[in-house]
């Protein structure tokens, strides 16, 4: 019975990569697409986009403590912006009923 257990243990072991194949990449315990400031603040290193770059992971950071990840984030984001009402199609796009009688 041992040896049936010491079997299936190898090959857990073996096939363990898999299991964090979908884990979202961190960047100094962010989540690394929280960190593109950081690709900014390289390029341009000022204080105010240290402190951008500095505000932007620490605001990520802190939802990600409220349970949300980062995309799910940005869809918060973009449905507050856009508030309730979100019609399809814009008012001139709207096709009327006609009737060819």
């Amino acid at each position: 019975m041992s040896a049936i257990k010491e079997i299936d243990n190898i090959q857990e072991k073996l096939n363990w990569h898999w299991r964090n194949s979908m884990r979202p990449a961190r960047f100094f315990g962010v989540d690394a697409r929280a960190a593109i400031p950081f690709l900014v603040l390289l390029v341009y290193f000022r204080p105010v986009t240290l402190f951008i770059t500095i505000m932007t992971v620490l605001v990520f950071q802190f939802l990600e403590k409220k349970g949300l990840t980062f995309p799910a984030a940005l869809r918060n984001l973009r449905a507050w912006i856009v508030g309730v009402n979100r019609p399809g199609y814009l008012s001139p796009f709207h096709k009327k009923f006609e009737d060819y009688e």
